[in-house]
C-alpha cells in the first residue's frame, strides 16, 4: 500500500510550504505532520516526505534519525515519555521508569504486546518545578503532561489511560 497524505493532511502540507522560504526549511514540521498522519515515520514515509519536499531522501533520513521526537517504529496508543533530565532524575524519574516497567510489563523502548503503551525516556520536558513528570502522547496526536508524580499517582494515571484506550486509533495499523 502506497503512503499518501489524506486530503486534510495535504491541505496542511500546502499551508506549511507557504510559511517557509524553501522546502527544506519545512522538513521538520512536515515530518511531524507525517507522524501524526501515519502513526510513525517509517523508511517508506521518509521517502514520501522527500518526494513531497523535492529533497534527496538522505536529507529526510538524517533529520528523522537525528531527532528523538520522530518514532521510527510503531508505538502504542499511549506513548509515555518519562523525563530523566537532572531535576526529574533527582526527584525520582528513574524510580518512575522502574515502576512503569513493572506495572506495564515492558522495558524502556518497548511496546506492550496489546499495542496500548510504549515507554520511553525523554530529555527535558520543561517542567522542572513540578518534577518528576512524564508526557503522554496519544495516537490521535494529542499530548498531556502529568506532574508531581508518585508511584501511587502513576497507578492512577495508568488506570485513567486504560479508560481512554478504546477511543484511540491503533497507530500500528495507520500505514
Amino acid at each position: 500500500m502506497a503512503v499518501e497524505f489524506s486530503d486534510e493532511a495535504e491541505e496542511e502540507f500546502a499551508d506549511l510550504l507557504s510559511r517557509y522560504p524553501n522546502n527544506l526549511a519545512a522538513m521538520l514540521p512536515t515530518l511531524h505532520l507525517a507522524q501524526r498522519e501515519f502513526g510513525w515515520v517509517s523508511v517508506e514515509v521518509m521517502d514520501y516526505v522527500a518526494e513531497k519536499l523535492d529533497v534527496h531522501p538522505t536529507r529526510v533520513l538524517q533529520a528523522a534519525t537525528f531527532y528523538t521526537m520522530y518514532n521510527k517504529q510503531p508505538i502504542g496508543k499511549c506513548h509515555i515519555q518519562v523525563c530523566t533530565t537532572l531535576t526529574c532524575a533527582l526527584m525520582g524519574g528513574y524510580g518512575l521508569i522502574e515502576h512503569l516497567e513493572e506495572t506495564l510489563g515492558i522495558k524502556v523502548g518497548e511496546t506492550t504486546p496489546d499495542g496500548n503503551f510504549t515507554l520511553s525516556e525523554a530529555e527535558c520536558l520543561a517542567s522542572c518545578g513540578t518534577a518528576p513528570m512524564f508526557q503522554v502522547t496519544y495516537s490521535d496526536g494529542e499530548s498531556e503532561y502529568f506532574e508531581n508524580l508518585t508511584e501511587e499517582r502513576v497507578d492512577e494515571v495508568v488506570e485513567e489511560l486504560n479508560d481512554k484506550l478504546s477511543q484511540l486509533p491503533d497507530p500500528r495499523t495507520m500505514h
